[in-house]
Parts: C-alpha cells; structure tokens; sequence
C-alpha cells in the first residue's frame, strides 16, 4: 500500500515538473540564476547534489556556504569549483547557522546582480527536479515557497509525531502572523531580486526555521506576490538531521515576540 502510494505521488510530481521546465522555458529562461546551499558535513552528496542541480538548470550558479565543515565538504567544493566556473565557495570560520549563512548568500547575490535566487538543503531532502518549476513561477509572483502542505505536497517518510510537531509549528505562524501560507517554515525558496532586495537583512539574527518564518513574513508585508509549489520533502539519504530543540524554541520565540510587535503597534 505505502509502495503503491509513493508511486502515485512521484507519478504526479513527474507531470508538475514537465508543466514547471515548459513554464520556466517560456517566461524567464533568460533570468541570471543563483542557488544557495548551506552545508556542514555534507561531503558525501555535495558532488551529486552539484551535478543534479546543473543538470536542471544548466545555466545557473551555485554557491556553498560551508562551516568549516570537518569532514571536509568545503575542500571538495573548492576542487570542483576549480575545474567548474559555475560553481564558488563561501567558507567560514565555524558553525554560525543556517540563517547567517543565508544573509551571507543573500548579499552576495544583490552585490552581483542576480535576478533570481534560490535557497535549498545540501541532502536532496529538496529535489533539484523542481528548480525550474520554482523559477518559472517568478513569472507570476515575488517568492516562489517549495511546499509540503498544499495539495500535492508530500512528506512520505515521516513519521505521525513529526508532522504533526511540524503541522503545529507552520499553523502556529500562520496564525500569528496572518500569512497566507501553508508551508512556513520550508527552506525551499526562489526569490525575485526586487523582493530580495526589500528583505531587512540587518535586523534578522535568526539563526534556523525562525530565519526561513522571517524571510517569508517579510516579503509578505513588503507586498510581494507569494506562490506556494507542492513538493515531495524526502529525508536525508545520509548524515544526520540538524533539527534540534533550540532550533525550534528560537522559532517559537520568534513568532510569539513579532506577534507582541505587531499588537503593540496596533493599539498606539
């Protein structure tokens, strides 16, 4: 049952994405792409993950933000970016989290004129299928959101207490923040330059999901236009999740202080 369903899904997925690559084709194929991937210990499918991703959207660039990674995943992206000009490495001293190694993506992006791009995980927990679909939705909106939770949106592999800890969490933002979207917290995400541009990158000092509720919150109130893209989320083929308990309170904390933020303003 649970083979013949995964089938069905990936059956779907596979008409969506013929749909995504003739939209992206027809309306920006001409846009100057860049993807970020924030890594740590992400060696064993850095090259793979590199190779799908151009394998997509040849045309694109890539740029990894490692951590100082121990096993050694930024070294391996500096030898592939030395035969491979699409590709750059931004290393840093240590483990700083996922959302300054956004901001440092992000501002590299504006400081090179970008037209569009993209963030996602290094562990092909976000298929690199679906990149064009994402950049052929910026022919419609602002931000283009990879997600599980609208209809044809998937997390097969998870178990029951996981989603419904994550089903939580996204209807807690939602509500708090009156945003018109169902997947908060995905990290999936193709950004137009103008709405890039908008972000207040000096003001976040978020560091995980909170980072990814915040970007979207932005934009939201900015006026930028949001499309929610259905995804199948697949767990990591290797290494482990960088979930943790102070990942999710930082969120929680987050939403509860913006919801204090915007009621306050309301009553002055």
């Amino acid at each position: 049952m649970r083979k013949t369903l995964r089938a069905q899904i990936f059956r779907a997925d596979a008409r969506r994405l013929r749909l995504g690559s003739r939209v992206a084709a027809a309306g920006t194929g001409n846009l100057k792409t860049l993807v970020i991937i924030p890594t740590y210990n992400e060696r064993d499918c850095i090259r793979e993950l590199l190779a799908a991703v151009h394998s997509h959207l040849p045309e694109c660039d890539v740029l990894v933000v490692d951590d100082a990674s121990p096993d050694g995943t930024g070294a391996l992206v500096e030898q592939i970016a030395a035969i491979d000009p699409r590709v750059s490495l931004r290393e840093r001293a240590g483990k700083l989290g996922l959302g300054t190694a956004y901001i440092a993506g992000f501002r590299h992006a504006l400081a090179a004129d970008y037209d569009c791009v993209i963030g996602m995980d290094a562990d092909f927990s976000h298929d690199p299928a679906r990149l064009p679909q994402l950049v052929g939705a910026l022919a419609r909106c602002d931000l283009a959101v990879g997600s599980r939770y609208v209809p044809g949106g998937a997390t097969p592999d998870w178990k029951i207490s996981r989603r419904l800890l994550s089903r939580f969490g996204n209807w807690v933002a939602r509500t708090c923040l009156d945003l018109p979207v169902r997947d908060c917290t995905t990290g999936y995400k193709c950004y137009r330059r103008e709405a890039l541009a908008r972000l207040d990158l000096e003001r976040i000092d978020l560091i995980g999901y909170a980072f990814l509720i915040e970007t979207t919150y932005q934009c939201f109130r900015h006026g930028g236009r949001i499309e929610e893209i259905p995804i199948t989320f697949i767990d990591r083929r290797v290494g482990q999740s960088k979930m943790s308990g102070a990942i999710m309170l930082e969120a929680l904390r987050y939403v509860m202080r913006r919801r204090w933020e915007r009621a306050r303003k309301a009553n002055v």
